[in-house]
C-alpha cells in the first residue's frame, strides 16, 4: 500500500494529545499547545514531526528487531560495560537502517514550507519524542537526543536518524528497565522545530509547582543566557524566580522573589558552517551581574505556565503541575514556549505523610550550593571527572562532579547524594535526584577540587534552600509523620519562622498560619546592611565594608531600593507559603549590639551597657536616629500588602513600653501609608513588658491583639537577664509569677476583646504551658516547627478530656 504524507509528517497545528500513539509525548503536547493556547496568547514556534510509524517501518523494512532483541533481551544494566556495548550496538543497528524514500521526501518537503515561511535562513531544533513519554508518572525527561541549529535538508536528515538512534542512549534503556517499558513497545518520534533566537537573549526551564516542597501555588522559574540546554543539563548556576499563583490570578502581578544566579557559560551559535551547530562561551561579566529576565519578562512567562497548567488539569480532571521549557527571541523579544510536559517527582508525593530529616549533630562545612530535596545522607566520596570513570563507582558512594549529563543515569541511580560544582535546581541532576528521591546540592563551587576520593562526607537538604555538605558521617534521624488521623485542636497552633527558605516546606504542617514570623533573620541574612547604612553609605569609614555595601547595593537604583526589595521579597515569601492563612510579621527587633554587627552598623549605634532593654523595639521607631531605617521597613511591608496582594500579612510592634509611644508608633506607621484597618491590615503589640500586662486594657484601645513574648515577660518579671549564664537558673517561664502574669495576660485580652496568642520559647520547651495556656481560653498558641505536632495531639488530648470550661477563666 502507497504511503502518504501523513504516515510520515504531521504539522504540530494537526495535533493534540489523543495523537501520543503516533508522535510522542513531547510532539503531541506540542500540538495540544498549539491549537488549544496560542489563541489564549503562548506562543508555540511551528514546526511538524516526524511519525513514529516513519522509525517503525525503517526498523522493519531492514529487519533490525532480532538484533536488537539479541541485544537488550536479558540486559542486566547493573553491568555498565555491557550496557554500554549493547547500547553502542543498538543506536549503530538503527542508525544504519536506511530510511524510506517516501519518509525521506515527506521530511524534504515539510523543511521547504517551514522555510518558505521563515526565510532562507531558517535553523530548526530537532528533539526526540517517544511514544512513551511526557506521562504523569513518568517524564522520560532528558533520556534521548537533540540536536540544535540544524540548517538545510541534509542536515536535518541526519539529526532525525540520530534522534531515532537515541531511543538506545543507555540512559533511555537503563530508564525503561527501571520504570517497566518494554523496549520492543516505545517507539520513536522526531520534533523538528523552528528555533527562537535565544542565543541572542535567554532561555530556560520553569515548573508550576515549587520543585523541592511540591508547594502548588508557586510558579518557579530558572534561566540564563543563551540557548537551554545549560540550564536543562546543569551546565549553568542560573538566575531563579518566583511568582504565587493565587495572587496572580487576583490581579496583582508582581515577581515575589528573585536569586541570582553566576550564569557561567552560554551557548550561542557556532560561527560559519562548523560540524558543530551550537558553543559554549564564557558569559561577559555584565551580563553575570544581572538578571536574564526583566520583571515584565517572567510575569509573562508565569501567565503561560497556569494557563498551561489549567488547561491540562481540566484535561486530565485533577491538578496537573508542568514542567515547562521557555526561550525568549533575541530579535523581536518575544517569548516562547517549547516544551511542556507533566512534572513527575514532587507531585506525586504523599499529602497525608510529612518527613523530616534532622541532623542531629555539625560537621566541618566542606562546601556548599543549592538543595535539592528535604534528605539527608552520608558516604564515601567518588569524584567523576568523565563518563570513562563511571565504571570505579560503587553503589551507596557520594557523586561528586562539576555536572552531570543523561548518559550517567544508570550509576546515579546508585549513589547515596550528589553534589555538582554547577547546576541550579531544575538541571538534569536535580530532576534525576528527586525523581530518586536522594539528597543532591547543586551549583556547589569547587566541589570537585575540596572533596577527595574516599572520604566522608554527610550531605543536607534539610536546612533550607542552602545545602551544606559537611566532613564526616553527621548522625541524623528521620521522622516520617501520618497526618491522616491528627485531630486538631479548637487552640489555633501557629509556628514561629524566620528563615523564609524554610516556608514553603515548612507551610505544609496543619497549622493555622505563622503567629511570629521574624524580619531580623532577613535583615541579617538576606540583607546584610544597616537600614541607615544603605541610605548613608557616605558615613561608613571603614573602606572595606563599605565596598561591600555598594557591591550588594550593585544593580539597584539606589540604597533604599535594595533594602525595601529585599525585606519585602523575604517576607512576601513567608506570607505567600502560608496564603491565606495569617502571617504576623514583628517589625524589627534588633537590640543595639547586633545592629552594631551588620554592615556599616557600628556607626549607626550606641554602646549600651545592656541593649537587652535599651535602645530596641518602638522606641527605635520614633526616634530621629532611626526614624528613616524605620520608613525602609514600612515601605516593605506595604508592597508585600498593596502591591503583592498579601493581606494575609499582619503587623506586631515588639517592645513597646508605654501607651504614648504606642500612640507615636502607630502614627509613624500610618504616615507610611500603613494604617490600622486599612485595607484589613491589623496591628497586634507584642505582651513582654510587665506594664503591657497592667495596662492592657488601655492598649487593647490601639492594638487588635496581643502577643505574648514568654522570654523578655520572663525576664522583666523575674529580674533576670536571659543572657547570663550566672543567673540561668532563676530563669523559669513556670514560676508562679510568670504563671500570675500570662493569666492577666489571657484574661485581659478576653475583656477587651482581643486575640490572644502566645509566640515566646515557653510553650515550645515546656509542654504543662502549652496545657495552662489552653486551660485559660488562650486563642492561639505559635511554637517551633519541630514541636508543632506533637503539642496539637497533647492539647488535643486536653480539650477532648476536660474540655476548655475546665480551665481558670
Amino acid at each position: 500500500m502507497t504511503k502518504t504524507l501523513a504516515d510520515s509528517i504531521r504539522w504540530f497545528r494537526e495535533l493534540s494529545l489523543a495523537d501520543l500513539p503516533l508522535v510522542g509525548g513531547k510532539n503531541a503536547s506540542l500540538g495540544e499547545m498549539f491549537q488549544q493556547l496560542v489563541p489564549l496568547g503562548v506562543r508555540i514556534p511551528d514546526g511538524f514531526a516526524v511519525t513514529a510509524e516513519a522509525y517503525r517501518e525503517a526498523l522493519d523494512t531492514a529487519d533490525c528487531w532480532p538484533e536488537l532483541h539479541r541485544l537488550l533481551d536479558g540486559l542486566d544494566k547493573r553491568d555498565v560495560a555491557s550496557l554500554a556495548r549493547a547500547g553502542a550496538r543498538a543506536r549503530e543497528v538503527v542508525f544504519a537502517a536506511p530510511m524510506p524514500a517516501h519518509v525521506e521526501q515527506s521530511i524534504r518537503s515539510a523543511w521547504r514550507e517551514l522555510k518558505a515561511q521563515v526565510g532562507d535562513d531558517l535553523s530548526v531544533a530537532v528533539r526526540s519524542s517517544a511514544t512513551a513519554e511526557d506521562l504523569p508518572t513518568a517524564s522520560f525527561a532528558g533520556q534521548h537526543d537533540t540536536y540544535l541549529n540544524i540548517q538545510g535538508e541534509e542536515m536535518l536528515l541526519d539529526a532525525v536518524k540520530r534522534c531515532q538512534a537515541s531511543l538506545f542512549t543507555d540512559r533511555a534503556i537503563s530508564y525503561r528497565i527501571d520504570n517497566g517499558f518494554d523496549h520492543f513497545k516505545v517507539f520513536l518520534s522526531v520534533a523538528v522545530m523552528q528555533m527562537v533566537r535565544s542565543d541572542l537573549a535567554s532561555s530556560g526551564v520553569m515548573f508550576s509547582i515549587d520543585t523541592e516542597s511540591g508547594h502548588p501555588d508557586m510558579v518557579f522559574i530558572t534561566g540564563a543566557w543563551g540557548l537551554g540546554e545549560n540550564v536543562v543539563q546543569g551546565a549553568v548556576d542560573p538566575d531563579e524566580f518566583y511568582v504565587h499563583k493565587p495572587t496572580f490570578r487576583q490581579g496583582f502581578r508582581r515577581v515575589l522573589r528573585r536569586t541570582l544566579g553566576k550564569k557561567q557559560i552560554q551557548m550561542v551559535y557556532a560561527p560559519g558552517r562548523t560540524r558543530e551547530p551550537v558553543v559554549n562561551r564564557p558569559t561577559p561579566k555584565a551580563d553575570r551581574a544581572r538578571f536574564c529576565l526583566s520583571d515584565a519578562d517572567v510575569l509573562e512567562l508565569a501567565d503561560a505556565a497556569i494557563k498551561i497548567e489549567d488547561h491540562y488539569s481540566r484535561q486530565a480532571g485533577s491538578r496537573r503541575p508542568m514542567d515547562i521549557e521557555w526561550a525568549k527571541d533575541g530579535p523581536d523579544g518575544a517569548l516562547y514556549i517549547v516544551q511542556a510536559r507533566p512534572e513527575t517527582a514532587v507531585s506525586q508525593q504523599s499529602v497525608t505523610q510529612i518527613e523530616e530529616f534532622v541532623l542531629d549533630g555539625k560537621g566541618e562545612m566542606k562546601v556548599r550550593g543549592r538543595s535539592v530535596g528535604s534528605r539527608i545522607a552520608s558516604g564515601g566520596v567518588r569524584l567523576v571527572t568523565n563518563g570513562r570513570q563511571l565504571a570505579e563507582f560503587q553503589p551507596g558512594e557520594v557523586l561528586i562532579a562539576d555536572t552531570t549529563t543523561p548518559d550517567w543515569e544508570p550509576v546515579m541511580k546508585t549513589a547515596a547524594a550528589i553534589v555538582t560544582n554547577r547546576g541550579g535546581r531544575t538541571c538534569h541532576a536535580a530532576i534525576v535526584a528527586r525523581e530518586l528521591g536522594i539528597p543532591a546540592v547543586v551549583g556547589a563551587e569547587h566541589a570537585t577540587e575540596t572533596l577527595t576520593n574516599g572520604e566522608t562526607v554527610t550531605v543536607s537538604c534539610a536546612e533550607g534552600a542552602v545545602g551544606n555538605v559537611y566532613a564526616g558521617e553527621v548522625p541524623f534521624h528521620r521522622v516520617v509523620t501520618d497526618l491522616s488521623g491528627l485531630k486538631k485542636p479548637r487552640t489555633e497552633i501557629m509556628v514561629n519562622l524566620g528563615n523564609p527558605e524554610l516556608a514553603f516546606q515548612t507551610s505544609f504542617l496543619p497549622c493555622d498560619g505563622v503567629g511570629l514570623a521574624r524580619m531580623e533573620f532577613i535583615v541579617n541574612e538576606h540583607i546584610k546592611v544597616h537600614p541607615m547604612a544603605v541610605l548613608h553609605q557616605e558615613r561608613i569609614t571603614d573602606a572595606a565594608e563599605r565596598a561591600k555595601v555598594e557591591a550588594l547595593c550593585a544593580g539597584y537604583p539606589d540604597g533604599a531600593s535594595y533594602f525595601i526589595e529585599r525585606l519585602a521579597e523575604g517576607v512576601g515569601t513567608i506570607a505567600a507559603a502560608f496564603f491565606p492563612r495569617p502571617v504576623i510579621v514583628r517589625l524589627s527587633d534588633f537590640k543595639s549590639n547586633e545592629y552594631a554587627a551588620l554592615l556599616g552598623g557600628r556607626v549607626f549605634e550606641p554602646h549600651e551597657e545592656n541593649p537587652m532593654i535599651g535602645f530596641r523595639g518602638a522606641a527605635r521607631y520614633i526616634h530621629p536616629d532611626y526614624a528613616e531605617g524605620f520608613a525602609l521597613e514600612c515601605a516593605a511591608l506595604k508592597r508585600v500588602r498593596d502591591e503583592m496582594g498579601l493581606t494575609n500579612l499582619k503587623l506586631m510592634v515588639p517592645f513597646c513600653r508605654r501607651i504614648d509611644e504606642a500612640r507615636r508608633v502607630l502614627d509613624a506607621m500610618a504616615s507610611h501609608g500603613l494604617v490600622r484597618g486599612q485595607n484589613g491590615l491589623e496591628v497586634y503589640v507584642m505582651c513582654e513588658i510587665p506594664n503591657n500586662v497592667l495596662l492592657i486594657d488601655e492598649f487593647s484601645e490601639l492594638f487588635d491583639g496581643f502577643s505574648i513574648g514568654s522570654n523578655d515577660l520572663t525576664q522583666l518579671t523575674l529580674g533576670v537577664d536571659r543572657d547570663s549564664a550566672i543567673v540561668a537558673e532563676s530563669f523559669d517561664e513556670r514560676d508562679p509569677g510568670m504563671l500570675k502574669m500570662l493569666k492577666l495576660a489571657v484574661d485581659g485580652a478576653k475583656r477587651n476583646n482581643r486575640h490572644s496568642g502566645i509566640c515566646g520559647q515557653a510553650p515550645s520547651d515546656h509542654p504543662e504551658i502549652a496545657r495552662y495556656l489552653v486551660e485559660l481560653g488562650i486563642d492561639s498558641i505559635s511554637l517551633t516547627p519541630d514541636t508543632v505536632l506533637r503539642t496539637m495531639k497533647e492539647l488535643a488530648e486536653i480539650e477532648a478530656g476536660e474540655g476548655r470550661a475546665s480551665g481558670a477563666r
